[in-house]
């Protein structure tokens, strides 16, 4: 399997329920891990806003924040991973998905850089 580079753009978060930014691929049943290698958050309103970002585990549980309540300020961008590396599964079944929720509807674009079918 050839590993490709990503870049997934999801404009205007919710603020009323998260927002899927990266899901993990399906293999065809087979197991299959993506790497994240970056993560940027944009502000686009006046005002500073927050925001959430987590890990939906594939298995139902272990959720777990990778920020909460990360301050923007207004027209200002939050680079989340900042040199981390984060590896995201999907057991065949199941799959990782990172999701997010901004503090107002509509300010935040959010980026998401990965290396898939590593």
């Amino acid at each position: 399997m050839a590993n490709d580079f990503k870049r997934i753009c999801t404009p205007s978060i919710s603020n009323s329920s998260n927002s899927t930014i990266y899901a993990v691929p399906n293999n065809s049943g087979a197991a299959v891990e993506s790497i994240v290698i970056g993560i940027t958050a944009a502000n686009k309103t006046s005002s500073g806003v927050t925001l959430d970002i987590f890990i939906d585990n594939e298995d139902g549980s272990n959720d777990v924040y990778i920020v909460k309540g990360a301050s923007i300020p207004a027209g200002a961008s939050l680079e989340v991973m900042s040199g981390n590396k984060l590896v995201l599964m999907n057991d065949g079944t199941n799959g990782d998905n990172l999701e997010a929720l901004a503090s107002a509807g509509s300010a935040v674009d959010v980026t998401v850089s990965v290396l898939e079918d590593v």
